[in-house]
C-alpha cells in the first residue's frame, strides 16, 4: 500500500506541528524517524518507505535537500511519479519549524541576509 500525496502532506503537517514544541519527539525523530512517526500517526508506514530527518544547523542560513541525479532517462518509478504517483519521500524541514516559531530568517526569503 502506498500513501496518497494527501496522506503524505497530512503526516508531514503532524510531524512539523509536534516537532515545533516537543523536544523528546524531536530526539526520537533523530534516533529512529520511522518508528517515531509510526507512533505519532498510530499506524505502520507503507512497506519499504524510509524517512530521513535533517535538523537545521543554526550556523547556516538555509539547508538544501538535493533532488535525485537525473541521467536523462526515466525509470518506471520516475514515470509513475510524472503520471501522478507518489515517490514515497517526505522531507521534514527545519525551515517549517523555524517559521513556526518566528525564526523565518533561516528559510528561503531571507537567505541572503545576516550570516
Amino acid at each position: 500500500m502506498e500513501w496518497s500525496e494527501e496522506k503524505m502532506n497530512e503526516v508531514y503537517a503532524l510531524v512539523m506541528q509536534k516537532a515545533t514544541t516537543d523536544e523528546e519527539f524531536r530526539q526520537g525523530l533523530m534516533k529512529d524517524v520511522n518508528t517515531t512517526v509510526e507512533k505519532l500517526i498510530g499506524e505502520k508506514l507503507p512497506e519499504g518507505m524510509n524517512l530521513k530527518v535533517i535538523e537545521n544547523d543554526p550556523n547556516y542560513n538555509a539547508t538544501f535537500v538535493l533532488p535525485n541525479l537525473s541521467t536523462g532517462e526515466m525509470d518506471l518509478d520516475a514515470l509513475d511519479d510524472v503520471a501522478g504517483g507518489v515517490s514515497g519521500l517526505i522531507i521534514i524541514s527545519a525551515c517549517a519549524v523555524a517559521i513556526g516559531d518566528g525564526g523565518g530568517g533561516v528559510c528561503g526569503a531571507d537567505m541572503g541576509a545576516g550570516k
